[in-house]
């Protein structure tokens, strides 16, 4: 699972704050970067407890077990993810995720989060249905500001198939969310129902939609260039 170009911001960086939830994607991640040593000196792995799920406790005592295992400093952060009127409650969880991420980073700093190839494809396809524009279907961004730091996506370009690879040569252990299970999300219906019956047609599906989001992304930050330069051309006149 080759991420050193994917990487080469993180040995930049001062501090390391990796969303960890438990599941295979932040574990993976987890362990690839502290089996760096450049890298897990700065590494601290970030269990946001948002209190939704019953055996959230049991999750945080988990990940707190496999970073005093690894060596690897650890912090849970509790958090108020319920939504208010109008917000859903993926939304509200991610609002509170990511406000706390940013109460931890100062200038220099950089968190990373597990989204995947996979992942990339049901956020490029659910703002699709959404009648989204370039930005939109541009998709999760491989790096971005985020307070005073960074938030960085390293396995963006890498398939779910391959994480999985990776944590079983690795024989790691991880907890599963039985919300991913319920369909009534949109993400999950996607995943759970959808998904299955497109990458069986169109195998490399994550992979091929991930490089039209970087069209699209490209396009967008073009427009974006020649916009400003506008700007300030008429603002010279």
């Amino acid at each position: 699972m080759p991420l050193n170009a994917a990487l080469a911001a993180c040995y930049q960086a001062t501090r390391l704050f990796i969303g960890y939830s438990g599941g295979v994607d932040s574990h993976v991640l987890l362990h690839y970067l502290a089996n760096e040593p450049a890298l897990k000196a700065k590494l601290c792995a970030v269990y946001i407890h948002h209190g939704l799920q019953a055996v959230a406790d049991d999750w945080l005592n988990h990940c707190q077990q496999s970073c005093d295992a690894l060596g690897v400093e650890f912090k849970a952060i509790h958090v108020n993810a319920q939504p208010t009127q109008r917000q859903s409650p993926e939304e509200a969880a991610r609002d509170a995720r990511y406000q706390a991420f940013k109460s931890l980073v100062n200038q220099g700093d950089a968190v990373l989060f597990a989204q995947h190839q996979q992942d990339q494809l049901e956020t490029v396809l659910l703002q699709l249905f959404r009648g989204a524009g370039l930005k939109g279907l541009s998709g999760m961004p491989a790096e971005i500001s985020l307070g005073e730091g960074r938030l960085l996506r390293p396995l963006l370009t890498v398939s779910q198939q391959a994480i999985l690879d990776y944590a079983n040569y690795h024989q790691l252990n991880w907890v599963e969310d039985p919300s991913n299970q319920d369909s009534q999300f949109d993400r999950n219906y996607l995943r759970n129902e959808v998904m299955p019956l497109l990458t069986q047609r169109w195998q490399g599906l994550d992979a091929v939609v991930t490089r039209s989001a970087r069209h699209c992304h490209d396009a967008q930050s073009l427009l974006s260039t020649l916009m400003h330069d506008k700007m300030l051309a008429m603002l010279d006149l």
